[in-house]
């Protein structure tokens, strides 16, 4: 048996016409029949990076009965100069979060995966308490199951109090260990007694992992990394796929 919660998350690999660029991770969303890639809104378009790739590249499961085999799906980010995923913003800026509207008829028939919807969002009387134990899930470094093309899962922990925007911002903090390459992955948690809605995806979508927070006055030598992470909020999705 595969958990189904490896299922909604692919490998990303970026390009810049015919030359690789960098991966990451994103995950599928579905909204009214509608199928949505979310990632971080750096993966596709990073200007203090210099990183801008024309289109992107997933590895889809292609058969239902061997995992083992996959194939690659490209994505144009752009159509006659304009942007083809939409990213969010608010108040504050912008938001590290990004989709992309998949052509469901442009995949192959028998693609195997899973998506969140929204009745996997957190609603007003879900209550996660500091130090709620999460799963990312997704492709640090682009380590994976290379046989099986399916990612790894790090745990986490809530570090910041979950519904306040940490500094103002639109997210709230993580522990674990990351690494680049999980840009984009799903921040869950597991629900124990899930309500039909959720189907076979028994997790809560908690946020969209986006990078490591550090502190800019920090001794390299002396001083370890903080170990945090912004997750941002995931409500921004209903915005987007509905714009």
């Amino acid at each position: 048996m595969i958990e189904s919660l490896l299922l909604t998350t692919v490998r990303i690999v970026t390009f810049d016409r015919l030359r690789q660029l960098t991966n990451a991770s994103g995950f599928f969303f579905e909204h009214d029949q509608r199928l949505f890639l979310v990632t971080s809104g750096h993966v596709l378009f990073d200007k203090p990076a210099r990183h801008f790739p024309d289109r992107i590249e997933l590895e889809l499961h292609n058969n239902p009965d061997n995992l083992a085999e996959s194939t690659g799906f490209s994505i144009p980010l752009y159509r006659d100069g304009q942007s083809l995923w939409r990213q969010g913003f608010d108040a504050a800026g912008g938001i590290d979060v990004a989709v992309v509207e998949i052509d469901r008829g442009a995949l192959p028939a028998t693609t195997v995966y899973r998506a969140f919807t929204s009745a996997h969002l957190p609603g007003s009387l879900d209550h996660v308490e500091i130090g709620t134990s999460l799963l990312i899930v997704g492709f640090p470094l682009g380590f994976h199951d290379t046989w099986h093309h399916m990612p790894v899962v790090r745990q986490a922990v809530v570090a910041s109090s979950f519904g306040l925007r940490f500094q103002g911002e639109g997210y709230f903090l993580t522990d674990a260990r990351t690494h680049r390459g999980t840009s984009g992955a799903p921040v869950v948690m597991r629900v124990a007694n899930p309500p039909p809605s959720y189907g076979d995806l028994p997790w809560m979508l908690l946020g969209v992992h986006s990078a490591r927070l550090d502190v800019g006055t920090r001794d390299l030598q002396l001083d370890e990394a903080l170990g945090l992470n912004c997750a941002w909020y995931p409500d921004i999705l209903l915005t987007l796929v509905m714009s």
